[in-house]
């Protein structure tokens, strides 16, 4: 079964290694069979709606032509041809069901990420990443429920820890699609690997805002 909301001809805009336009448009297939350079957008929401901050990962849908069921940064989407970084944000409330503000997120930067596989996905992101520290309960959210298995809440200790290599596994509470709420846990081997720490880096910036530093980047 194919994901319907992958749409292998969605058109995206091919940059060059800097993060440049070409000026050429390509097929979403093609650009991920051929390793062109495109732009993408993160969202990493940080639960601040109790006591306790907890860090919000999205376990990817079964269908996805990359990293299936995985866990991943709560909101990622493609910017679509001739989209901008306000048109994209959309794929937020796509996605987890609720809508942000450019000026409700913190910029941690641009990250360069490549994922060859030996299914001939060649996907090369060029990533704007961002923290929205937000204090929306989390039974409110409403996961999109192709793209999105589910939504995992980890307290911000717990994913430091995990993902810094202390423990194997951590608590964790999953929100599904329907509304239901599970408790369960989950482990390091479970994220998309990377090799800059992506993750563990994630949590780090949203530590030390969480503390009040003023300067967070990945």
């Amino acid at each position: 079964m194919a994901d319907p909301y992958t749409d292998p001809d969605e058109l995206f805009d091919v940059l060059d290694g800097a993060g440049r336009p070409t000026g050429r448009a390509k097929r979403r297939a093609d650009v991920h069979r051929d390793g062109d350079w495109h732009r993408a957008l993160h969202c990493w929401v940080l639960d601040e709606s109790g006591a306790t901050p907890h860090v919000l990962f999205q376990r990817r849908g079964a269908y996805k032509d990359t990293w299936p069921s995985r866990l991943d940064v709560t909101v990622g989407g493609h910017y679509a041809h001739g989209e901008a970084l306000a048109d994209v944000l959309r794929e937020i409330e796509e996605e987890i069901g609720c809508a942000a503000r450019l000026e409700d997120l913190i910029p941690l930067g641009v990250r360069i990420a490549v994922n060859e596989r030996e299914d001939g996905v060649r996907d090369r992101e060029i990533q704007d990443v961002f923290l929205w520290r937000s204090a929306r309960p989390f039974a409110e959210y409403r996961p999109q429920p192709v793209e999105v298995t589910a939504l995992v809440r980890v307290a911000l200790g717990d994913a430091l820890a995990l993902l810094s290599g202390t423990v194997a596994r951590v608590q964790a509470r999953a929100l599904t699609p329907d509304g239901a709420v599970h408790d369960g846990t989950v482990a390091a081997d479970e994220l998309i690997p990377t090799l800059d720490r992506y993750f563990y880096r994630v949590a780090v910036a949203a530590d030390l805002a969480v503390k009040g530093y003023p300067h967070v980047v990945v």
